[in-house]
């Protein structure tokens, strides 16, 4: 099939019209890794991406092994109250401040293993209500809830 298309000089054959544009690129679907496991979750403890978002080292500026031996103990201190606290928020409605001045409520679900996501149920946004979602941690600047 053939089209005609009236320009103002005259006819034209629509095919040639259309071979002179360029058509963009395609741009490929990102599909993410599969973890080691058959459902999936989690990640090979030696792979890329679970060595460069979790580094196994801690890094200090000083050279000293007392210095060395306090840091790690306040790190696991602060480590030990900040999963404390996820296992608090599970199951409470936690409000959420975002970048943007956005602020959301939600029910807290989970964390994953490298804390980057929050899973939450009923999430209130200013556009609606989403049954399920997922909150990026780099999104979040802060969240309260009740005890």
């Amino acid at each position: 099939m053939t089209f005609i298309l009236k320009t103002h000089t005259g006819y034209a054959d629509a095919a040639l019209i259309l071979n002179e544009i360029s058509m963009k690129t395609p741009v490929s679907v990102l599909r993410l890794p599969r973890g080691p496991d058959p459902n999936s979750r989690g990640f090979d403890p030696n792979s890329p991406r679970f060595i460069a978002l979790c580094p196994t080292t801690l890094s200090s500026s000083s050279s000293s092994g007392a210095v060395d031996e306090e840091e790690q103990r306040l790190r696991s201190d602060l480590r030990e109250r900040f999963l404390r606290t996820l296992l608090l928020m599970t199951d409470k409605q936690v409000e959420f401040n975002m970048h943007e001045k956005v602020r959301v409520r939600a029910r807290f679900g989970a964390s994953d293993i490298d804390v980057l996501n929050f899973q939450v149920s009923g999430l209130e946004t200013p556009l609606g209500v989403q049954k399920e979602a997922l909150l990026r941690c780099q999104d979040v600047i802060s969240c309260s809830f009740e005890l």
